[in-house]
């Protein structure tokens, strides 16, 4: 399976813009901006890469931990997962270093020494996650 999204950006680094469609049509014509991303620590400007690579990997983990719940003979109520990912100085430029993921779990009836083995093998084990070579932190806690 494949997914795909297109970036297009018009001008400089810092006084350009640009914008993102997904295929799903989920984000469409979305503006981004040097400002956006480097400048504005409000984040309600404009969107960014590593807002989308923490929306997609709190919603990796989601899947991966509901998955993995199940599968383990507990049915998972709601999840509620927050990735903040970090984009600090670097070697001269910029790098993702860490994503830190924190979810509040409703599930009924785990222990919880179970509770946060499942929830770290799924943050091993999600696509996102494998797919990052960055530092990944998680605070689990059962509601």
């Amino acid at each position: 399976m494949k997914r795909k999204a297109t970036s297009i950006w018009n001008g400089s680094l810092k006084e350009g813009n640009g914008t993102l469609d997904t295929q799903s049509g989920v984000l469409e014509k979305q503006p981004y901006t040097f400002n956006a991303r480097f400048v504005d620590e409000s984040g309600k400007s404009a969107t960014n890469p590593e807002e989308l690579i923490a929306a997609a990997h709190a919603g990796c983990f989601n899947m991966a931990f509901s998955n993995m719940l199940t599968q383990e003979g507990h049915t998972p109520g709601k999840l509620t997962t927050t990735a903040t990912v970090s984009l600090e100085k670097k070697d001269g430029g910029f790098a993702v270093t860490r994503s830190a993921l924190k979810v509040e779990a409703e599930v009924e009836g785990i222990a919880p020494e179970k509770f946060q083995e499942i929830a770290g093998k799924a943050k091993e084990g999600c696509p996102i996650s494998k797919a990052l070579s960055i530092e990944i932190t998680l605070d689990a806690t059962l509601t």
